[in-house]
Formats: C-alpha cells, sequence, structure tokens
C-alpha cells in the first residue's frame, strides 16, 4: 500500500485542524467586524466573494502544479517534480500582479458593477476593504501555491504551523486595530494582508530546504519552462474556469441577496461561515484526495485510487454528519455570539439547518469525489458538468425560488441544494464507470 493508515492520519489530520483554524479565526473576524455594525459585515462580506473569486484562480493553478508534482513523485522523479514547482510559483506570481493591478485602478467601478444596489454604508465598507487587501492577492497566491506543494509531499503539518501564525497574527492585528486604534473595517483588512505577507515569506524560505523531496533550491530563473507549464495548465486551467464561474455565479446570488436588504445579507454571510464549518472535514479531505491520488496515479497503482477514494470519502461524510448533527441542535445558542437583530438570526438559524441536512448526503460525492478525477485528468468533463449545474440548476433556481415563490434568502440556499444533487449524480455515475480510468491511464503514461 502506498499508503498505511499512519501515513494517511499524518496528512489529513493537519489539515482538519488548518481547516478549522482558519474558520474559526473567520468567525472571529466576523464578530469582531460585527461590532462595527451590520453595514460593515455586510460589506466585508461582499468583498470577500470577490476575493475569493481571486482565491480560487490560484488555489486551481496550485491544484494543477501540486498533480503535476505528484505525478512525478509517483514516478520518483524529484527532479521534475521540483523545476515544475518552481514553474507553478512563477506563473502565479505574475497572474496575481495582473489581478492586483486590475483591482487597485478599478476598485470602485468594479464594485458598482456587481453591488450597486447596496446601501451606501455597505458600499463604502466594501470599497475601503477591497482597496487593502488587493495588495494581499500576489502573497495568498504564493502561500496556496507552496502549501500544495508541500501537500503533494505528504507535509501537512508545515502549512497547519504557518496557517496557526498567520491566523494569530490577524486576530491580534483585528484586535489591536479595529478595538484599539477604532479604524474598523480598515483594521480588519491591514490585520488580513499582512498575515497572509508573513505566511507567504515564511513559506517561500521554507520551500528552498535542500532536504526537501520538491525544493527551489537551483531552480529559480525567470524563464517560463512552457512545456512544464503546460501540464500545470492542463489541469490548472479547467479547474480554475470551473472555479472562477462558480463564485462568479455566487457573486451574481450575492447580488439577488443584496435586494433582500441588509438583514439577509448579514444572514447570508453567518451562514457561509458556519456552513463552512459544516463541510470542514470534506475541505480537508479534498486537499488529501489530490495528493494520494496524484501520488497513485503516478506510481499506476489505479486499484489504489479507488480503494483510497472510497476509504476518505467515507470519513468525511461520517464526521460531516456528526457536526451536521451538532448544527441543527445548537443553532440557536451559535447564533447569539454573533450580536444579530431578532430577524435576522431566525433567518440565519432557518438556513444553516436546512444546509446541515443536505451536507450529509450531497456535499461529498458533489466536491470530494470529482478531486479523484481531476487528479487522474479527467478535468473538462468534470469542469462542464460544475459549470452546468451551476448556472442552469443553482442560479436559474434562485431566481425562481425567489421572483415566483418568495423564498427569499433560503430560496437562493435550496437551489444551491439542488445544484449538489445533479452532481452527486453525474460524479456517481462517473466515477461508477470506467471511462476517467482509461483517462487515468492515459495520464499516467503521458511524458
Amino acid at each position: 500500500m502506498l499508503y498505511t493508515n499512519k501515513d494517511l492520519k499524518k496528512l489529513i489530520i493537519p489539515l482538519v485542524f488548518e481547516q478549522l483554524l482558519a474558520i474559526l479565526v473567520g468567525m472571529v473576524d466576523t464578530v469582531m467586524i460585527a461590532g462595527v455594525g451590520e453595514a460593515a459585515v455586510s460589506g466585508v462580506s461582499l468583498v470577500d466573494t470577490i476575493n475569493i473569486l481571486i482565491i480560487n484562480i490560484t488555489a486551481a493553478l496550485a491544484t494543477g502544479g501540486a498533480v503535476v508534482a505528484g505525478h512525478f513523485l509517483g514516478q520518483k522523479d524529484s527532479e521534475n517534480a521540483s523545476k515544475s514547482a518552481w514553474q507553478l510559483l512563477l506563473f502565479s506570481i505574475w497572474l496575481s500582479v495582473i489581478v492586483t493591478i486590475i483591482f487597485l485602478a478599478a476598485h470602485r467601478p468594479l464594485l458598482r458593477a456587481v453591488f450597486g444596489q447596496v446601501e451606501p454604508e455597505v458600499m463604502e465598507s466594501a470599497t475601503t476593504y477591497l482597496i487593502i487587501t488587493a495588495v494581499s492577492i500576489c502573497p495568498l497566491a504564493i502561500y496556496n501555491s507552496c502549501a500544495a506543494l508541500f501537500r503533494a509531499m505528504n507535509d501537512s503539518k508545515t502549512t497547519m504551523f504557518i496557517a496557526i501564525a498567520m491566523n494569530l497574527i490577524n486576530l491580534i492585528g483585528n484586535a489591536v486595530l479595529i478595538y484599539g486604534i477604532k479604524i474598523g473595517v480598515a483594521g480588519a483588512a491591514i490585520a488580513t494582508t499582512f498575515s497572509r505577507i508573513v505566511a507567504a515569506v515564511v513559506i517561500m524560505i521554507l520551500m528552498f530546504r535542500p532536504e526537501k523531496t520538491i525544493n527551489f533550491k537551483g531552480q529559480v530563473t525567470w524563464r517560463m519552462n512552457f512545456g512544464l507549464i503546460k501540464k500545470i495548465l492542463y489541469i490548472g486551467i479547467p479547474n480554475g474556469l470551473e472555479n472562477s464561474l462558480f463564485q462568479l455565479g455566487k457573486i451574481l446570488l450575492l447580488s439577488l441577496i443584496s435586494t433582500f436588504g441588509t438583514y439577509a445579507i448579514a444572514a447570508n454571510a453567518v451562514c457561509n461561515t458556519l456552513a463552512s464549518f459544516n463541510v470542514l472535514p470534506g475541505q480537508a479531505i479534498n486537499l488529501a484526495l489530490i495528493s494520494v491520488a496524484s501520488m497513485c496515479i503516478g506510481a499506476g497503482d489505479f486499484e489504489q485510487t479507488r480503494y483510497y477514494t472510497k476509504k476518505l470519502m467515507r470519513i468525511s461524510i461520517g464526521c460531516t454528519a456528526v457536526i451536521s448533527g451538532f448544527l441543527i441542535a445548537f443553532a440557536p445558542w451559535v447564533m447569539k455570539i454573533y450580536q444579530l437583530t431578532p430577524q435576522t438570526e431566525s433567518l440565519a438559524i432557518e438556513v444553516i439547518r436546512w444546509h446541515a441536512v443536505l451536507a450529509v448526503f450531497l456535499w461529498m460525492p458533489s466536491f470530494t469525489l470529482p478531486n479523484t478525477l481531476r487528479a487522474a485528468g479527467d478535468v473538462v468533463w468534470t469542469m462542464f458538468i460544475a459549470i452546468a449545474s451551476m448556472w442552469i440548476f443553482r442560479i436559474a433556481f434562485a431566481y425562481i425560488f425567489s421572483y415566483y415563490f418568495n423564498g427569499g434568502l433560503l430560496g437562493v440556499w435550496i437551489a444551491m441544494t439542488i445544484d449538489w444533487a445533479f452532481r452527486a449524480i453525474c460524479y456517481e455515475i462517473r466515477y461508477h464507470g470506467h471511462k476517467w480510468e482509461r483517462f487515468c491511464r492515459g495520464s499516467a503514461t503521458r511524458k
């Protein structure tokens, strides 16, 4: 076996803690910003949706790089794994710099185009947060790229410790800047940006350690290796396009939600944080599965690819069921920490309970399972299903439920779970068939 139970624990447990830490800090961030007012919470949540779009693009590239490096590692080719790693970083830097310039130069037209109907106080908070956090796009791209490479080496403990440091810096910065200096949303944005810069510097330094299976020592060059970049982009572009259009769809839905009022925007922001906590095991195992499946595919062992996929899926579903039970039972008490108005709190409880029930059955097959297909190189089909499902089911049904059935925010979240159901059916059919296996064999032998 390529991975013992001990190996899987070593990979997954730090990822779970890393994801848990990020979510808990996100919750504390929201609580801290909530002290400034619901307009601040709403403005930050709107911009975070745009920032997540960019994060998803860089994460998709990181996934492409991790898959390519994992294939090389499965073939015991550390040199080419390191070369592909540097090319991933180089391409991510150039792309993120271009995006940063665009955000800084066109922030006002961008916000007006996407969220033009929001209240003036919400728009002011959103503008401040976007300008400052745009500076952190490049450091975050560097961190995401290097973190994916550490996971490809089955070293998730290092990224966990860096995440701990990054989030502690963010929390301390929030406390000082929001409550001490009292600069509100700007303080939250500055703390976030500084913490990401520190994390990027630290993880870059660690990637130059020669004892690492994948390292940057001797690989530094500003010349593009288009052969390796093509391999990375073959995985990264469909994955990035899928994630980007998915996030664009969420932004469009936020525009719809913004018409429901500030209370609905605030409830949606809180539920997004709690929903991330709900699927935390799945998020961690998603990252682990990319590394595990890529290594198995690189070694040409396809039976183990299926074995570990099933095993990790079962673990993820079981853990998610436990968290869902907690959220269903204790949602009213959890909402008290957010200091919401009664109307916002009632709506948030209703939405998160719906999410908790459906996540147990639908989230893993719709978001975890396709990572095995992606690791095999079956990226175009997964991209097509994800994009079609997002725009046909999630968006179309959200508008139908909102305008024809007065479903409001809950209607938007119901539409989301319909999207999950369609994806789950499609990915299960693909996984239990043989097309992706033939693709998998082709990817393993392709040079």
